[in-house]
């Protein structure tokens, strides 16, 4: 269970397609960055994370950059050391062995499946709101509510809908879905930027006069449900077999996407504070296009940001799938999953078995969930993501120094440990409830390795029978066993 996977030449799980096709540039890296974390702490989060904090929800992005920010360098640093696919869990088998491995994955496996769902939940908010604005009419409360939401429904389809929208382009291809991700966030900042300018049209510190009204713990509490939202930084490394040049890529694109990121959420958000009293936030749905209405008294500029929103937000999900996808592609290159999930479609090059899994699993959480009941999830399978990444750095320096690295960590090791320290204080201020759930799911994936995953490894040097080389090149080798009278 303490074996480690080696960082070149590991072995390829029988059945297993060794690699993808490198296609991804540094600027359309960065753009996946942004594309799947603009969007969901922007566009819905703010009606989950203000009424807990007020206007020092301010400071609750201020806390949760900070602590993505120092995980995102020692990130920057393991994906120039590890550049392959499986983002943490990745660094976790070099680092720290397979077990801690499979726990690290179902830490991932829940952010990306669940912070998926939450955000496709929350596209079906802002389309809503523009058929409303278009044509005067809203789809039915059955079809775009949960069964245990607080107004329930039957079914949310539009959600389900969008899932399957990017199952199939991702199916498509990897350097299709990523030029598409790159329109998608250009029109996404550009809606933001539309709505910071008309939003300070209606500026009032009024706002911010009862800065903390729920008390300093409570900007903790509001970090930890918007931390979820920074999750693209980790969708950043789950592409290392798909980039060109990935040990200087990846630190760079990881880097360039956190300070994006960082700057939009703190200009749209004090915008957005200073346009609208705090408690006007709470069950608001669409929220920054109901500020605009509010302000200019007038539908067309909430129309616009509600196009930009439905446009992003599909962006949002498009990433989270496909970093959930090239997950569950490594650990089935890895033997720790059965192969079907690591085939790879030999016309797209990308892995359609496991991207269809992902997309049936989604459509579920999306389609029965309510948003409120997702947000904190993605947050803790985020933050143990980031701890674990950090302590990584850590280890790596110490075990192997001479490992060429094209980025490393500034400050070290001050930085690996604030950052360690950072996500900690985030993660002790979540809901107990938070941890119940998270427990016993890291439980059911560690059972399902200790009872399958560990005897199927492709470490377990021919375990299953066979041996492939990653190394050399060289075809599955059968492994014969001599009889037992042989010399």
């Amino acid at each position: 269970m303490l074996r480690r996977r080696p960082i070149l030449g590991a072995p390829v799980a029988h059945g297993a397609s060794q690699e993808l096709k490198r296609t991804i540039g540094v600027f359309q890296l960065t753009m996946f960055g942004v594309g799947a974390t603009v969007g969901t702490g922007i566009f819905f989060v703010l009606s989950e994370a203000v009424p807990e904090a007020g206007p020092a929800v301010l400071l609750s992005f201020v806390l949760a950059g900070i602590a993505a920010g120092l995980a995102a360098i020692c990130y920057a640093e393991m994906a120039s050391a590890v550049p392959v696919s499986g983002s943490t869990y990745s660094y976790a088998y070099t680092t720290l062995g397979e077990f801690v491995a499979m726990g690290v994955a179902a830490c991932l496996l829940l952010e990306y499946g669940v912070s998926t769902a939450a955000v496709a939940v929350g596209w079906s908010q802002y389309l809503n709101k523009l058929l409303q604005n278009l044509f005067g009419v809203s789809l039915p409360h059955a079809i775009t509510a949960a069964p245990w939401d607080t107004d329930p429904g039957i079914v949310n389809l539009p959600a389900i809908v969008l899932v399957v929208m990017c199952m199939l382009l991702l199916i498509r291809g990897a350097s299709e879905s990523a030029k598409a991700n790159t329109i998608m966030v250009m029109i996404k900042l550009g809606v933001l930027a539309m709505f910071s300018v008309i939003a300070f049209t209606g500026f009032t510190t009024d706002h911010f006069a009862n800065f903390a009204p729920m008390g300093g713990a409570a900007v903790g509490l509001a970090a930890g449900t918007i931390f979820f939202s920074y999750i693209g930084l980790d969708a950043v490394s789950t592409a290392g077999d798909e980039v060109k040049d990935p040990q200087k890529t990846m630190p760079r694109a990881i880097i360039a996407a956190l300070l994006i990121v960082t700057a939009v959420y703190l200009l749209v958000t004090f915008a957005a504070l200073g346009a609208q009293d705090w408690t006007g936030f709470e069950g608001q749905e669409a929220g920054l296009a109901q500020i605009l209405d509010d302000v200019t008294g007038l539908s067309l500029w909430s129309t616009v940001l509600a196009a930009g929103a439905v446009v992003s937000i599909f962006s949002v999900t498009l990433v989270t799938m496909y970093g959930q996808t090239r997950i569950l592609f490594a650990m089935g290159r890895d033997g720790l999953l059965p192969s079907m999930f690591a085939k790879v479609n030999p016309k797209s090059m990308t892995p359609v078995n496991n991207t269809i899994v992902v997309a049936i699993v989604v459509s579920v959480l999306a389609g029965f969930i309510p948003l409120d009941k997702l947000a904190d999830m993605v947050s803790i399978g985020t933050l143990t993501a980031f701890i674990v990444v950090s302590l990584g750095v850590i280890i790596l320096r110490r075990r192997e120094p001479d490992l060429p690295r094209g980025f490393k960590v500034p400050l070290y090791p001050i930085t690996p440990i604030l950052s360690i320290v950072a996500c900690g204080y985030i993660l002790y201020s979540l809901h107990w409830y938070t941890w119940i759930a998270f427990g016993g799911w890291v439980i059911v994936v560690w059972a399902f390795y200790l009872f399958w995953g560990r005897h199927h490894s492709a470490l377990n040097d021919g375990g299953d029978g066979v041996i492939a080389s990653a190394a050399a090149g060289i075809d599955d080798v059968q492994i014969v066993t001599p009889p037992p009278d042989a010399p």
